[in-house]
């Protein structure tokens, strides 16, 4: 048999290049990747520390909107600058160094203040897939958070200060098919069989060298039959199936020992959890219309699938585990499975592009190859409903979470999201950041601010005047370290926003790093 032709030298070099981070989200989310743009304001030591995050993975270009020139203070933290930079505009240094880092990035970089563009060219933003900002005014956030919620563009505003950093998310509604879920069931429809596996089950004896879910099959089989057509529910059940199994051992028989291991995880597949089960009856899904895009149509024709042709069941993934057995009994099985999903993606596509015909949309806003990965993913799809940044600043605001009792946990984090905040009040006060001119008498302004935004928010408990002093000692200054990390952390973020794959934070990241604790709330 000849061998494949060898990919170009090209696309071979780049596969070498992101090896690693395609087997993390595929080479379609590389390529989602790659053709994505985003913005970053202001290129601080973290700003661009998020920045080197996304492209040495290969981000499709970036732009930096920053009016400011390089002081000392900048090259004291920033990584990326010198002191031969000083006096140079921001925006376009730390965009010709980030650039090196990869020659495959578009950079771009634009020497305004962002408060005249969200006046007078609020459409700027709509070419970017997230906009960054980082340490931004308490007004600019508002402002900013009320623009990019209206374009339905993710935001993610984040400041570092000293051994503190805080990065908060806004989205508006965010569709992901790919989650990756750490325990990912395996849809194997034993309770369910198709006719096609019913089929090839009953042309299959059991052997040493068949796969174990032959052996599993026939023998749940036996037991369903002795049991009145029950399938194993509850503990007690399947130790007794997997004492059946063990029951028809002839020796060491590595596919029996392999089934009776799987019994546990073997059963449920198909069955819509109540997640999904909510996401299709949700009106964005019932009823679509000219407005929705590809990730509704799909879920409507999903949810038609499923309520006939699937009678109550998910489209087959068609996806099998690994196990042991002779090369052509595996493949074999494995085919059944497949060609039954191809089956059930057929269908669900025939649906889908009847409703684009039917909302006069674009046959290619919806390829037969989308409509197959969202059928494999189906059983973990998800939204995120996101909240309105600008909300968390309305004295009304009702939070999800009861921020007295996280207050009084013992090394919680909350104190320090207080005191970020009242950071943020200080600046829209004062017109400086605490600790620029002394850090002693700011502290006792800080504790002032914080104390009005927790009785404002009807809580008693008083905050560290620790947590105060150590903004205040700082002055605003970032450390590099610790804008490098929270740097990092923001970009995975960031890319998971971008190819839609994997679940973001949701909607508050904390940062210590004199403890080097984490901690996400969502607000």
């Amino acid at each position: 048999m000849s061998s494949p032709a060898p990919k170009s030298p090209e696309m071979s070099d780049k596969s070498r290049k992101y090896d690693r981070q395609i087997r993390l989200w595929g080479e379609h989310g590389q390529t989602v990747l790659e053709n994505a743009h985003v913005c970053l304001i202001n290129a601080t030591a973290l700003g661009t520390e998020i920045l080197k995050g996304i492209v040495l993975p290969g981000i499709g270009g970036f732009t930096i909107v920053d009016h400011r020139t390089i002081t000392e203070e900048d090259v004291g933290c920033n990584f990326f600058l010198d002191l031969e930079s000083i006096g140079q505009s921001r925006a376009k240094r730390c965009m010709q160094l980030l650039q090196e880092l990869n020659p495959d990035v578009n950079g771009d970089y634009l020497d305004e203040h962002v408060e005249p563009l969200i006046d007078g060219q609020p459409d700027f933003f709509r070419s970017f897939d997230v906009v960054i900002a980082t340490c931004i005014s308490q007004r600019t956030i508002l402002r900013l958070s009320n623009v990019l919620w209206d374009q339905n563009i993710p935001l993610i505003v984040a400041r570092s200060v000293g051994f503190y950093g805080v990065a908060r998310l806004q989205l508006r509604e965010h569709c992901i098919i790919e989650t990756h879920p750490d325990n990912k069931p395996t849809d194997l429809r034993l309770e369910h069989p198709f006719e096609g596996l019913k089929k090839h089950m009953d042309e299959t004896e059991i052997t040493n060298k068949v796969p174990w879910l032959v052996v599993l099959y026939k023998i749940l089989q036996e037991w369903v039959a002795a049991h009145d057509g029950r399938y194993p529910s509850n503990y007690r059940e399947k130790s007794d199936l997997r004492e059946m199994i063990r029951s028809k051992m002839e020796g060491e028989q590595e596919n029996f020992e392999e089934a009776i291991k799987a019994v546990n995880s073997s059963f449920g597949g198909g069955t819509p959890s109540t997640a999904v089960r909510e996401m299709l009856q949700d009106h964005r899904c019932v009823n679509v219309n000219t407005e929705s895009n590809a990730f509704w149509i799909m879920a409507r024709a999903l949810k038609d699938f499923v309520e006939n042709e699937g009678n109550g069941l998910l489209p087959l993934p068609g996806v099998l585990p690994d196990m042991t057995a002779d090369t052509n009994s595996y493949i074999n099985l494995q085919n059944v499975y497949r060609n039954q999903a191809a089956h059930d993606a057929e269908i669900v596509f025939r649906r889908a592009r009847q409703l684009l015909k039917e909302l006069n949309k674009p046959n290619d806003l919806i390829t037969e190859k989308d409509v197959r990965l969202f059928c494999r993913e189906a059983a973990n799809i998800t939204v995120v409903q996101g909240t309105k940044l600008t909300d968390e600043f309305d004295k009304g605001y009702h939070r999800e979470m009861n921020i007295s009792s996280v207050l009084e946990t013992p090394n919680s984090l909350m104190g320090h999201y207080i005191v970020l905040r009242a950071l943020d009040q200080f600046q829209a006060d004062y017109g400086c950041l605490p600790g620029e001119s002394e850090a002693e008498s700011d502290t006792g302004g800080m504790k002032s601010l914080a104390a009005k935004m927790l009785s404002e928010w009807g809580i008693g408990t008083p905050l560290s005047d620790d947590l105060a002093y150590e903004i205040c000692r700082y002055g605003g200054a970032e450390i590099h370290s610790v804008s490098a990390f929270l740097g990092g952390c923001i970009a995975h973020e960031l890319i998971k926003l971008v190819t839609k794959q994997y679940r973001p934070f949701d909607n508050t990241f904390i940062y210590d790093g004199s403890t080097l604790q984490t901690q996400i709330y969502k607000l």
